[in-house]
């Protein structure tokens, strides 16, 4: 992955997704251990700070534990957490989004839906 300075998301949060992504793809699996700050500092060339912050936030959603003297990592049911968090609050805030811009755009509920199936099928 590839963080993108230029984005509105601070990298931190961009680190914690990226950490995210990789437990929902198998690569960090549970009880496993995870990056430390500055492995991902290297990783990533940022501040060994900057990285702790991304490793802090999933610490403080329980995705993360420690381990005294070991480092951190993926507690059991991380991946089902991670999906719960998304379907709940990303995937709703994305739909208010585009429901939201469909009425600028005086796009139909109809219309909506019908843009929403076309691009299910695509994927």
């Amino acid at each position: 992955m590839i963080l993108n300075s230029n984005s509105q998301t601070p990298i931190y949060i961009q680190i914690a997704e990226w950490l995210e992504n990789e437990i929902l793809a198998n690569r960090l699996v549970a009880d496993g251990k995870v990056y430390s700050q500055y492995q991902l500092a290297e990783m990533f060339n940022i501040n060994p700070a900057t990285a702790g912050k991304g490793l802090t936030i999933l610490l403080e959603k329980d995705i993360l534990y420690k381990k005294r003297g070991l480092g951190m990592f993926v507690v059991e049911n991380a991946k089902d957490k991670i999906l719960a968090m998304r379907r709940t609050h990303t995937l709703t805030q994305l739909v208010e989004e585009v429901v939201q811009e469909a009425r600028r755009l005086a796009v139909s509920d109809e219309e909506l839906m019908d843009l929403i199936q076309k691009v299910q099928q695509k994927g």
